[in-house]
């Protein structure tokens, strides 16, 4: 296989345009075939107004040492045209020993559901429980919600069917190189269960929420009849381990605190808002640490004005939804940045907890909201959580939430960035109207934070503004509180993968491990 590098064409261009510009780049005639797949599309938007889509695209040949050969007499970029291997991922070899019973997975995010669907897929007919409900109950659960019914804590933007990523639009970034096939593995099985085909070479993946609700149903339904079985409303309450030469090991896992299952197999994998699982875990003797993670705001402007400046005023209207990402490095020692960015999107009611509020952000796939949002976000560690119990970081949060819930009275609390700098609640908004999913009130946002976090997010934000002007403009709208980036603890494992309790595998976001 041949890959050809940095093809560029303008926005608008035809697909032949790109088929002539590969035969010309390897000097092939129009007689000879071509088949080619595009590996990576991005925009390269660095010397506005002049904009390229840029291709990378894996070609197959059947001569492809003599169409190499023929094309290298041509003048080409270094590296624009290299032999390549296709990489595809291979499922590890099988252990030798039999299974008394079936592996069991806790948790039906984006970690349980592709341990439970490879499982199944090699024969091990895997149980998969999840607290919450299948993905078909939990929308209907969560619109009610944002319609200002009362929240379910068992069936909620974090838990249910697909977990948190369901109600965040579904993206899929990762800076983790692929030299095993597991992010293409992952890219083709979301698309053969009904995902579009472009996020296969998209730089920034994204199914959008309205999409990926049957995307979760394809794949539930592949999980079952390749042998796996699935419960909902099915929360891991308690597990039983035995003495043994070699120390403890699991023998059976509570369910709901009454159902009771022989396991010697069980991935952990609930995501980073089961707090009541945390404690369960801890206190059946799982080792944890709380760990750093971030914390901050969702901050809103219009979609056109991220365009304008992303794009250009010329080309604001032809391209994609824009999206950005940005970071600052205080001298106080914390970091500022952007996270979550969601393009013509919405700021959603994000809460699992009675009495406390988070938020999150999401946009359906065809990204056509009128607002651009992201999470601002400043990195905390153990050392702000007061004290170093491993659940520190879960209090942390907690806190914050309920401040949250108080400042709003009950809903989202939304401030102008000019009352946020001045310490004072906002009384009106100015030309930014919030897109939000769930009740709002104005409020004074800056109060829900240690006075040293405020600051830096302030700090954050107005630096942020030299990189995209207006960033930092009076009427930017902030929702508090944006407290679950990345899980409070990690789950302390060993070269296994199992932790010290023989047979137990903590896994993905709440673990620890995304």
């Amino acid at each position: 296989m041949l890959r050809l590098n940095q093809i560029r064409l303008r926005p608008g261009h035809s697909e032949q345009e790109l088929e002539d510009r590969i035969r010309k780049l390897l000097n092939l005639k129009k007689s000879e075939p071509l088949e080619y797949r595009i590996f990576k599309q991005s925009i390269d938007a660095r010397k506005k107004p002049e904009i390229y889509y840029t291709y990378t695209v894996d070609v197959k040949l059947r001569q492809e040492e003599a169409v190499l050969k023929r094309a290298g007499q041509k003048k080409q970029k270094p590296g624009q045209i290299e032999k390549q291997e296709e990489v595809l991922y291979r499922t590890p070899a099988h252990g030798s020993e039999n299974l008394s019973h079936r592996p069991v997975v806790a948790g039906a995010g984006p970690a349980g559901l592709f341990c439970a669907w490879i499982l199944a897929r090699e024969g091990y007919r895997p149980l998969l429980l999840e607290r919450g409900a299948p993905v078909e109950e939990r929308i209907r659960d969560v619109e009610a919600f944002w319609k200002g019914g009362p929240l379910d804590p068992e069936s909620n933007v974090q838990f249910g069917e697909g977990g948190a990523g369901t109600f965040s639009d579904g993206k899929l970034n990762t800076l983790v190189k692929d030299a095993h096939g597991r992010n293409r593995l992952v890219l083709e099985a979301f698309v053969r269960f009904g995902a579009p085909e472009q996020i296969l070479y998209e730089q920034k993946p994204h199914i959008g929420t309205d999409i990926l609700s049957r995307v979760i149903r394809n794949l539930r339904e592949e999980i079952r009849q390749s042998g796996g079985e699935i419960r909902f409303h099915s929360r891991l309450t308690g597990l039983t381990c035995a003495e043994n030469a070699g120390g403890r090991s699991l023998r059976q896992i509570t369910v709901n605190d009454t159902e009771e299952i022989p396991a010697e197999v069980l991935v952990i994998a609930v995501g980073h808002s089961a707090r009541d699982t945390f404690g369960m875990l801890l206190d059946s003797g799982i080792p944890m640490q709380a760990k750093a993670f971030a914390v901050g705001v969702r901050v809103e402007h219009p979609q056109q004005m991220i365009q304008n400046v992303q794009y250009g005023s010329s080309w604001a209207g032809k391209l994609p939804a824009a999206s950005y990402k940005l970071s600052e490095n205080l001298d106080n020692g914390r970091g500022v940045y952007t996270f979550c960015m969601c393009p013509g999107g919405y700021v959603v009611n994000a809460s699992s907890e009675a009495g406390r509020i988070a938020v999150n952000g999401m946009s359906y796939h065809g990204r056509a909201g009128s607002n651009a949002n992201s999470a601002v976000i400043v990195t905390v560690s153990p050392k702000d959580f007061g004290n170093d119990h491993p659940l520190a970081g879960v209090e942390f949060q907690r806190r914050l939430e309920a401040l949250a819930y108080r400042e709003g009275q009950g809903r989202i609390p939304v401030q102008c960035f000019g009352d946020f700098r001045r310490n004072v609640p906002t009384t009106a908004l100015g030309e930014i109207l919030p897109q939000i999913k769930g009740e709002y009130r104005l409020a004074n946002v800056r109060r829900i934070f240690p006075e040293e976090l405020a600051d830096s997010l302030q700090r954050g934000i107005c630096a942020m503004d030299r990189k995209i002007p207006g960033f930092a403009r009076e009427d930017m709208v902030l929702s508090g509180v944006e407290s679950r980036t990345s899980s409070p603890v990690r789950m302390v494992r060993g070269d296994t993968l199992e932790c010290e309790i023989g047979g137990i595998y903590p896994c993905g976001e709440g673990a620890g491990y995304a």
